[in-house]
C-alpha cells in the first residue's frame, strides 16, 4: 500500500549492488528519509554476493543480510514446482517466477525482524516481477508498506541513473569488461534474456548470448548415460550417490549444459498484459521435467496422473503470475505432493547433442504388470473376450447419434 513519505522510518531493500538498487539505496535515503536495510540472496545466481556487504557497508548501511538460500530456494520451491510437472505456456519452465516468493518472504522477515515500515525492491513497471513481489508481500503481511522506486522516479534511462550515482558519489563497477546487450536474471534454475537484439521476435540469438549451455552442434559426440534416484517424487541420488537439493541440481545444469541441452527461446504473455520475447537457459531443469514424468508414467494411477495434467497449467499459471503465497496454490500442493508417495525409484536418461532420452525406468512401486502387457500369452491374466463388450459399452452412444443422422 501507499505509504505516507513520513510515515516511513525504515524499510528493506532487496540488494544486489549493482547500479539500480546503489541509486535505489540513496533514493530511498533522500526521498523517504528513512533509513535502510540491505537484503542479498545467493540463489545460485552465480555472482559473488559478498560484494554487496562492502558496497553497502561504504553506503552507510548499519543492518545487512547476506545469506546463502540456495538449499532452500531448491528444496522448499523448485522441487515442490516441479513435482507438478510445471510448465508455462507449454514452453517455460518458471525459472523467474519461482525466485521471487523466497525473496519476499525473506523480505517480510527481515522486516519484522528490523522492525521495519516498508519494502522495497528494483523491479520495473512493464514486467512481472513488481507483481510478484508484491503479491507475495501483501499475502505474507497485508499491511505492509511497499515502494517501488521504478514506479515513482523519473530515473528511466541509464544515462539518467549514471547520471544520478555520479551527482551523489555512488561507486559504479566500471572494470567488469564490455556490458552485456541483454537484461539478465539468473538462479540456480536458470538464466533469463531480454533485450537488445532480442526485442525484434525475427532475430535469432547470437551464440555468444548464451553462458550455461553449449551449442547442440558443438556437444560431445558420445551420449552421456545418467541415472536419477526418486523418493516421493524428489531426486535424492544421482548415479547412486546420494545428494541435497542444491546439489542434485549443480550437477544437472552441468551435466546438462556440456550436452547443449536446455535452451529455449519464445514469445510469452505477461501477467501485466504485453508480450514479452526471451531467451532462457535451464539445464538441469529440462532433465528434471522429463525425468520426472518418466518416474510418474510407472508409478501413478491413470486418472491420478491425467487430473494432474489437467491441473498443471492452472498451477503454472499461479507460479508465474505471482500467487505462491495463495490459498488455492497451497491447496493444490497439498494435493500434488499427497500424489507423490508412490514415485520412487530410478530413471536413466540418455542425453545427447541437446536431447534428453528416457532409455530406463524401475521402481517397487511400479504398477506395469509385465504378465498383462505382454504381447506373448498372458496365460489368462487378460481375457481379450472382455474388450468386445467394453468397446460396445463405450460406442453405444456414437452409434446413436449415427443413427439419428441418418
Amino acid at each position: 500500500m501507499s505509504a505516507n513519505k513520513s510515515s516511513i522510518k525504515k524499510a528493506v531493500l532487496a540488494y544486489s549492488g549493482g547500479l539500480d538498487t546503489s541509486v535505489i539505496l540513496k533514493w530511498l535515503e533522500d526521498t523517504y528519509g528513512c533509513e535502510v536495510v540491505t537484503f542479498t540472496a545467493d540463489i545460485g545466481q552465480g555472482e559473488e554476493v559478498e560484494p554487496a556487504r562492502a558496497k553497502a557497508e561504504a553506503a552507510g548501511v548499519k543492518e545487512i543480510y547476506i545469506e546463502d538460500l540456495r538449499e532452500e530456494f531448491v528444496r522448499d520451491y523448485v522441487f515442490p514446482m516441479f513435482r507438478a510437472n510445471a510448465i508455462y505456456e507449454g514452453e517455460y519452465l518458471l525459472g523467474t517466477s519461482i525466485a521471487r516468493p523466497l525473496i519476499a518472504r525473506r523480505l517480510i522477515e527481515i522486516a519484522n525482524e528490523t522492525g521495519a515500515d516498508a519494502i522495497s525492491h528494483g523491479a520495473t513497471g512493464k514486467g512481472n516481477d513488481q507483481v510478484r513481489f508484491e503479491l507475495g508481500a501483501y499475502a505474507l503481511k497485508p499491511g505492509v508498506h511497499i515502494i517501488a522506486p521504478w514506479r515513482e522516479w523519473d530515473l528511466l534511462s541509464r544515462e539518467k541513473l549514471m547520471a544520478y550515482a555520479e551527482r551523489h558519489g555512488i561507486a559504479v563497477d566500471f572494470n567488469k569488461g564490455k556490458k552485456s546487450p541483454y537484461s539478465m536474471d539468473a538462479n540456480l534454475l536458470h538464466i533469463s534474456y531480454e533485450g537488445g537484439v532480442l526485442e525484434d521476435p525475427w532475430a535469432e540469438p547470437e551464440e555468444e548470448m548464451w553462458r550455461w549451455t553449449v551449442s547442440p552442434e558443438r556437444a560431445p559426440d558420445k551420449p552421456t548415460y545418467i541415472e536419477l534416484s526418486y523418493n516421493k517424487g524428489d531426486i535424492v541420488a544421482i548415479d547412486g550417490n546420494p545428494m541435497t537439493a542444491a546439489e542434485v541440481l549443480t550437477l544437472l545444469n552441468k551435466v546438462a549444459g556440456e550436452n547443449g541441452i536446455g535452451r529455449l527461446d519464445m514469445v510469452e504473455n505477461r501477467y501485466v498484459g504485453m508480450k514479452s520475447r526471451g531467451c532462457y537457459e535451464t539445464p538441469g531443469g529440462t532433465i528434471m521435467l522429463k525425468a520426472h514424468r518418466a518416474m510418474e508414467s510407472l508409478t501413478l494411477d491413470r486418472e491420478v496422473a491425467h487430473l494432474k495434467d489437467e491441473l498443471m497449467p492452472r498451477y503454472a499459471e499461479l507460479v508465474y503470475n505471482g500467487y505462491w503465497w495463495s490459498p488455492e496454490r497451497e491447496m493444490m500442493q497439498q494435493m500434488i505432493d499427497a500424489s507423490q508417495a508412490t514415485v520412487n525409484g530410478d530413471v536413466r536418461l540418455k542425453l545427447y547433442k541437446g536431447n534428453v532420452e528416457v532409455v530406463g525406468r524401475r521402481s517397487d512401486d511400479s504398477l506395469f504388470d509385465e504378465d498383462i502387457a505382454t504381447f506373448e500369452d498372458d496365460a489368462g491374466a487378460y481375457d481379450q473376450k472382455d474388450a468386445e463388450g467394453f468397446i460396445k459399452l463405450n460406442a453405444l452412444r456414437l452409434r446413436i447419434a449415427a443413427n439419428k443422422k441418418r
